[in-house]
């Protein structure tokens, strides 16, 4: 492995660690760790600084996550290039190559995760998820976009952000699936060759464990949905408006 890989998966994880939500309460005089749902993301400081702040943030995650990524895509000249395609002409990644790059996304997601700076705590990486897989173009930068229109639809109909949220990460493994299989892949599944079932694996196999844990840090949220207790969107947003989503 090239040693700058390493060197980008290292700043990935403290890039993605820095804890934007905590720096904007104490700017503002307050400890975000403390009150509303004590977490360092865009929904908590939402709720406790109101909506501008809370984009803010949001913007912030996403970027951080974003960041690392890009700049691994520019670095390696992987931006544009696909793990398979049958025409000879288009650039392909290699498997480690694409290892490599989502584990640069990965590294970002765990830094906002278990952040060192507070004593590895840290939020439920939706943002900073989301900012990682959408900057990997061409790969999952579709699919990302894709989980933004779930996550809007079922927002729109549940008015949970919790909800909206577990279902955009979920949708992410199912959207790549589909970006991948050819035309025809339902009606002949055996026409998929070995090498263009493992060339699309990765991916797969990092948004499907992304979407589960994802939906593991959100169980605190499930429970308080099916008791009734999970706070919704108000039609028009205002401070303190916004449930715990993802933070």
């Amino acid at each position: 492995m090239n040693p700058s890989w390493a060197i980008v998966i290292a700043g990935a994880y403290l890039l993605g660690s820095i804890p934007f939500g905590v720096l904007i309460g104490r700017a503002r005089g307050v400890d975000i760790l403390t009150r509303g749902s004590r977490n360092p993301g865009a929904s908590n400081v939402t709720r406790l600084l109101g909506k501008p702040l809370g984009i803010f943030c949001f913007s912030l995650d996403m970027a951080k996550g974003a960041i690392p990524v890009i700049t691994a895509g520019v670095m390696f000249d992987l931006l544009g290039d696909r793990p398979a395609d049958p025409d000879p002409a288009v650039a392909v990644l290699t498997r480690t190559e694409l290892w490599l790059w989502l584990a640069v996304a990965c590294a970002a997601v765990a830094g906002h995760m278990r952040s060192p700076w507070l004593g590895f705590r840290g939020g439920k990486g939706v943002a900073t998820g989301f900012g990682s897989m959408v900057a990997m173009w061409e790969v999952l930068t579709i699919p990302a976009l894709g989980a933004v229109v779930v996550w809007y639809a079922v927002l729109r109909t549940t008015r949970y952000v919790s909800a909206s949220s577990i279902a955009a990460v979920m949708s992410l493994p199912v959207g790549y699936l589909l970006s991948v299989l050819p035309p025809n892949a339902l009606e002949q599944p055996l026409s998929l060759s070995f090498e263009q079932v493992v060339a699309a694996s990765p991916p797969l196999v990092v948004t499907a464990a992304m979407a589960a844990l994802i939906t593991y840090l959100h169980r605190g949220n499930i429970a308080r949905i099916r008791r009734g207790e999970e706070p919704k969107v108000r039609g028009k947003a205002r401070r303190g408006d916004l449930g715990a989503g993802p933070d």
